[in-house]
């Protein structure tokens, strides 16, 4: 039966992005159900993966469902050591594990100012002072991780691990919304935008379809700082 994903539109669905995100860098195979959020499909996608209420939604082989991203992410490590999703460190690993339990906990002011549009960026978008709080939380612990455990590599913990699939979407944040953060987190923004895998997640999401007018927002914009797909 393999793996069967629930996701969103790969342009605004962060928590999708994440998801697939685990089983793109960690060479796994995942058969792939969409639907177009706020949608009757989106709905019917939802009751096919039910009793999850959220994507991303992943149906095991053997018919169970989970949801929510940490679970996905500690399912996949448990059943797939070989995948590497989490660093092979155990204090590493433990701060890792820290920094994806905070993101998927918190940040909201970020969240709600600046939601995920892997179509648009914008020169402008006025961050109130609860979202530089926000970015500046996020830089400290990217520097963090960096700092002691980065050295192998551009990644967090230096090669990639669960923790960039979860910080993946703060990335497309920061670069989709111009937003101010220092040399670091610059670096490690634009680190993410050229892997290959998110660039493959955006790719296919600017083809999926019309734009989605809940995410859009009246500010300026500008091409998309990336790299070019």
């Amino acid at each position: 039966m393999g793996y069967h994903l629930a996701i969103g539109d790969r342009s605004y669905s962060s928590w999708s992005l994440r998801g697939w995100l685990l089983f793109a860098h960690g060479g796994i195979d995942v058969t792939l159900h969409s639907g177009r959020l706020y949608s009757p499909d989106f709905n019917r996608l939802l009751g096919e993966f039910a009793p999850a209420r959220l994507v991303p939604a992943l149906r095991l082989p053997d018919g169970l469902v989970i949801g929510e991203t940490m679970a996905i992410a500690e399912t996949l490590a448990e059943r797939h050591p070989e995948a590497r999703l989490w660093p092979d460190d155990a204090a590493a690993r433990a701060v890792a594990r820290w920094l994806a339990a905070e993101m998927h906990a918190g940040f909201g002011a970020l969240r709600e100012h600046c939601a995920m549009n892997l179509r648009l960026s914008y020169t402008d978008c006025a961050p109130p002072a609860p979202v530089l709080a926000d970015l500046a939380r996020i830089e400290a612990l990217w520097a963090l991780a960096r700092a002691r455990f980065g050295a192998g590599g551009p990644w967090l913990f230096g090669r990639w691990s669960a923790a960039d699939a979860f910080y993946a979407p703060v990335a497309a944040r920061i670069a989709g919304h111009n937003l101010p953060v220092g040399p670091l987190a610059a670096a490690y923004v634009a680190t993410t935008l050229a892997d290959p895998a998110f660039q493959r997640w955006r790719r296919e999401g600017l083809a999926e379809g019309p734009d989605q007018p809940f995410y859009q927002r009246d500010w300026p914009t500008r091409p998309w700082p990336g790299p070019t797909i």
